[in-house]
């Protein structure tokens, strides 16, 4: 009877651990959880960031993003129970060059054509510490890219196309991309629609396309950075550049107060370097043509 009894204790334990494994592997509870621990990340060293100067703040903000990278990775391996090619070291830098590069050239021809337009015109600031200027817009844009696209094309697209496939993960994704700057100054519904367009869709079909988490943070990082640089505001952020820069013209072509983000003349381009990027998607993985 002991023996029964005790095999009996042993299975009903047994089923409890089984259980227990099966929440965590649920993907919306390892999507909540991940998510919850790089934002406790973020917010227990960004504001250390903010409060020190130069080169050390830079380095408090690399910090913060090895330490969200490394909870994604044991978030995905442990709770997730998947591997990681997202963020494998196997050409890690071509992928972050590629996509850097992507992201200047995405942001340099919507600037170039807004201006072109009429919409803005840059002055130089005299006597502006350049190289304040480059650590200030280079800390705000890693920090910003590493963060969003772990929690966003990280954690939420692959529980999303766990559940509903890709079609849908890139649709929700982009949706709650947009939704998720609706707090920021200058914001109204045009510029979250704006947002859910050419960033959600564009760093969602960058990511369809490469697979790769270190492309989608260099193109983020580097549309933030040269923002910044130019004095553009970024998603409602002001930017100490190195220009002034003075809009002129409707708010559906200089963004506003938003920046650069709520015209429609980045949300067209976008969406035309977003559609060989889904059509490389769907070749190179051999998906079928909706994505899922």
């Amino acid at each position: 009877m002991k023996k029964r009894s005790a095999h009996k204790e042993h299975s009903q334990i047994g089923e409890k651990l089984s259980k227990w494994k099966l929440f965590w592997r649920f993907p919306i509870i390892w999507m909540i959880a991940g998510a919850i621990s790089i934002i406790l990340v973020d917010a227990s060293i960004r504001p250390l960031a903010e409060q020190v100067p130069g080169l050390l703040s830079l380095l408090l903000t690399l910090t913060m993003g090895f330490l969200a990278i490394m909870v994604y990775m044991l978030t995905m391996k442990y709770l997730a129970r998947r591997s990681i090619p997202e963020l494998s070291k196997k050409g890690a830098g071509f992928e972050a060059v590629m996509g850097v590069l992507t992201g200047v050239i995405f942001i340099a021809l919507s600037t170039i054509i807004i201006v072109s337009l009429g919409g803005y015109t840059f002055q130089w600031v005299n006597g502006a510490d350049k190289f304040t200027v480059l650590i200030v817009s280079i800390k705000a844009a890693l920090g910003a890219a590493i963060v969003e696209e772990l929690i966003f094309r990280g954690l939420m697209f692959q529980a999303i196309n766990k559940l509903l496939g890709n079609s849908t993960g890139l649709a929700v994704t982009s949706l709650f991309f947009g939704i998720a700057h609706l707090g920021n100054t200058g914001a109204t519904v045009w510029s979250a629609f704006a947002i859910t367009l050419e960033a959600g869709i564009l760093l969602g079909a960058a990511y369809l396309w490469r697979r790769n988490l270190w492309f989608v943070m260099g193109l983020h990082f580097s549309w933030n950075a040269l923002e910044g640089v130019l004095g553009i505001p970024v998603s409602g952020h002001s930017s100490a550049g190195l220009f002034i820069v003075k809009v002129n013209g409707p708010s559906l072509l200089t963004g506003g107060d938003f920046g650069l983000e709520g015209s429609v003349v980045p949300v067209i381009i976008s969406l035309l370097i977003s559609i060989p990027m889904l059509y490389g998607a769907i070749r190179n993985r051999n998906l079928p043509t909706n994505l899922t």
